[in-house]
């Protein structure tokens, strides 16, 4: 790990995934700031296709979210949710506009990390898009499920490893 004086760097290198979650609710603020986040992540043409909805833990769609993934127990235990949908009228590229749902859901998570908050990206409940959608009363001709966010305060330590640069490097960039 590298120490960098500067925020955002700091914050992409220490951001972890967090799966367990304290009983400590989300304030309203800190959601409202995430969702800011997610709202500037870039976009093709500036389309900004991506529609956010919260679930909150008293949200009676929450227990039907549950259903929906094998992951319940981290949706049971969230402080928030954050469903992320690409609205299909404000796509016209559905490679460009995925990509941009993945910048939206990163900005939202370095968001929460900066916040003091932890959060996870579930990508395994999209294998159930049409029972998310039926779950949350949305239409499926309207709304592509992108993935979920359990957001809250961290009751885990993260972890994680990653290969070296050199590895991931199809050629060395050279120096300028």
């Amino acid at each position: 790990m590298h120490d960098h004086d500067n925020p955002v760097l700091a914050a992409i290198l220490e951001r972890r995934s967090i799966r367990r979650f304290t009983a400590e609710p989300v304030s309203a603020r800190d959601l409202r700031a995430i969702l800011e986040a997610g709202r500037w992540a870039p976009s093709g043409l500036n389309n900004q296709p991506w529609r956010f909805l919260v679930i909150r833990p008293d949200d009676p769609r929450r227990q039907a979210l549950e259903g929906c993934t094998k992951y319940a127990h981290i949706v049971r235990g969230a402080g928030a949710l954050v469903a992320v949908f690409l609205d299909r009228e404000a796509m016209y590229s559905e490679l460009k506009d995925h990509q941009t749902a993945g910048a939206a859901i990163q900005n939202m998570l370095l968001a929460a990390h900066a916040l003091g908050l932890g959060g996870v990206w579930l990508g395994e409940i999209v294998n159930q898009a049409p029972q998310v959608l039926q779950a949350l009363g949305l239409d499926p001709e309207v709304y592509s499920f992108m993935a979920l966010l359990a957001l809250g305060h961290p009751d885990q330590k993260g972890s994680s490893s990653r290969r070296p640069l050199a590895e991931l490097l199809i050629e060395e960039p050279g120096d300028a």
